[in-house]
């Protein structure tokens, strides 16, 4: 990737051309921001603080051509025009043609809908109008046009756009994200300034600007959303993050639990140590020992030499383990042994290898009731689940399923070149759709409707036809209730089983509750206190003897 320019001489200092190219945009990047924040500092005047910052992007980043485009102030209602206020790059003849009425162009688009449009190719897309800039002036490269709205209290009142040459090799994602940023502090001057003219007081200044470095924080680690649900979780997790107690994230299936490992892993002093995920569902039973362990060579067939596992991998960081709810019994007894002595000893190995690791688990089933079922060790239990944190689902943070919707699209958009946009009532129809899927699902419709649609703005008749045909409840989990194990009236099962030998039962007894079950291993097994597995292999033994 081609590293950025060097920095003009109104800053401090040229970037590091030892720098990596990617280290070297992010560095460009935080320069601009400081720059910006400085300008605030100093001075509140939108006329001051928005032509340096369109300044900056051209000189910083070569997103060319800013323009700051408002709506008139005297106009009764939303109809009015909107006209470039501010500008970098533009003639003052060409930021005159500049006016646009709602929904004409791009930029009138935008202005109308609220939501922010890429366009990949201008020479390629009918509706830009080449208003203010005629396509001779530009480069005879491909180019794009970056718009995005600038809002005031939820309501949009301008648009932050410009263009920049599409093969430079840097990510458009990239730049639509730093704009994002831009144009949400470009609308906050605006009304600070409204604010300042009602002589109103600079603390609400200073809890706009907190709020926005609050919000960018919480996406730094891919975490979308600002609901108080989703913050009592982040709370907790930022509380925990030094310490090295084991957490265990509760939720249901698809509401971001790796995510959330993650970002403890990313906050926590481990951040530079390896992240190990594991998942436990997605593993086969004779395989996981080895995976989480390790072998020796000729250990079994197929081992021709040694290998480490997932925990010595992770040594010195973090191991999570997803899905642990279906993990087997044998492995729960070796991993609450790993967990209790800090060793772990390879599979045909006799050596213990002490490992260091913070572990982080996660499910969606109820642990507790897997205890009582048998099916989960209770001391194991409590040793993963010294900080347990609900992740809640997405219906319990519908304020965020807007910001979390759009920021799909916007994805789905730059990965398959479209320029696909939501109007607000699809995104009202998002909001109340009860969503058993969680995010995954989210993200998986409005993928599905970015490569489906043939509309560039989606209406909520035309999304209709991409959302989930079930009678999902709102209120219900994902999962299915599993039925509670049935014995016979006779016998009483056992809420906890005990662990007993290989001969725990003689041949007469297997094949008797056997027969008095009609056949059924798995009711049979339940009745004497087994697994099916064990019920099964004490079975084929007995047989074999005889």
């Amino acid at each position: 990737m081609a590293p950025p320019p060097n920095v003009f001489n109104a800053l401090s200092a040229p970037v590091d051309p030892a720098l990596p190219p990617e280290a070297q945009w992010r560095a460009q990047e935080l320069l601009l921001m400081r720059e910006v924040m400085r300008l605030i500092g100093k001075s509140l005047a939108p006329g001051v603080v928005l032509r340096e910052m369109l300044h900056l992007m051209s000189e910083l980043l070569g997103l060319n051509r800013g323009r700051i485009v408002l709506q008139d102030v005297d106009a009764p209602d939303d109809s009015g025009p909107a006209r470039i206020a501010y500008a970098y790059g533009l003639t003052q003849a060409e930021a005159a043609r500049g006016v646009y009425a709602p929904g004409e162009g791009i930029t009138g688009r935008v202005l109308a809908s609220g939501q922010p449009i890429v366009v990949q190719d201008i020479d390629a897309e009918p509706l830009f109008l080449a208003r203010a800039v005629t396509r001779a002036q530009l480069p005879p490269e491909t180019v794009a046009f970056m718009a995005l709205p600038i809002e005031v209290n939820h309501h949009t009142v301008g648009v932050l756009a410009c263009h920049r040459i599409r093969s430079r090799l840097r990510h458009l994602n990239d730049d639509m994200a730093l704009l994002q940023i831009l144009a949400t502090l470009a609308g906050q001057i605006l009304q600070l300034q409204t604010l300042m003219q009602e002589k109103t007081r600079d603390l609400e200044a200073r809890n706009a600007l907190l709020t926005h470095a609050l919000d960018a924080a919480a996406v730094r680690y891919g975490i979308i959303g600002s609901s108080s649900a989703l913050l009592q979780a982040l709370h907790e997790l930022e509380r925990v993050a030094q310490a090295q107690a084991s957490v265990l994230l509760l939720g249901e299936s698809g509401t971001g639990k790796e995510l959330f490992a993650r970002a403890l892993h990313l906050s926590s002093q481990r951040r530079d140590a390896p992240f190990i995920k594991v998942n436990c569902a997605a593993i086969p039973d004779t395989l996981l020992e080895s995976e989480l362990f390790g072998y020796e060579r000729g250990a079994f067939t197929g081992a021709a030499g040694a290998r480490a596992g997932w925990f010595e991998q992770a040594d010195g960081g973090t191991i999570f383990l997803d899905e642990i709810g279906d993990m087997p019994l044998a492995m729960q007894t070796k991993l609450l042994r790993t967990l209790q002595e800090g060793t772990v000893v390879r599979l045909g190995g006799k050596r213990e290898t002490r490992v260091d690791v913070r572990l982080v688990t996660a499910t969606h089933r109820d642990l507790e009731a897997e205890v009582a079922r048998g099916s989960f060790r209770q001391d194991l239990y409590y040793r993963i689940s010294v900080v347990p944190i609900h992740l809640p689902s997405l219906r319990e943070r519908r304020d965020d399923i807007r910001t979390l919707a759009l920021h799909f699209v916007n994805r789905a958009n730059q990965a398959n070149q479209r320029n696909v946009n939501l109007s607000p009532a699809a995104l009202a129809r998002l909001q109340a759709h009860p969503w058993p899927g969680n995010i995954r699902e989210l993200g998986n419709v409005i993928e599905r409707l970015v490569l489906l649609t043939d509309s560039t703005m989606v209406s909520a008749a035309e999304l209709e036809r991409f959302l989930p045909r079930g009678k999902a409840d709102a209120n219900a989990a994902p999962e299915l209730p599993r039925p509670a194990p049935v014995a016979p009236a006779s016998t009483d099962a056992p809420l906890v089983r005990n662990y007993l030998p290989a001969d725990s039962h003689t041949l007469d007894e297997l094949q008797q509750m056997l027969a008095l079950h009609r056949g059924n291993q798995s009711r049979a097994a339940q009745a004497l206190g087994l697994t099916v597995r064990q019920f099964g292999y004490r079975l084929r033994k007995g047989a074999a003897k005889t």
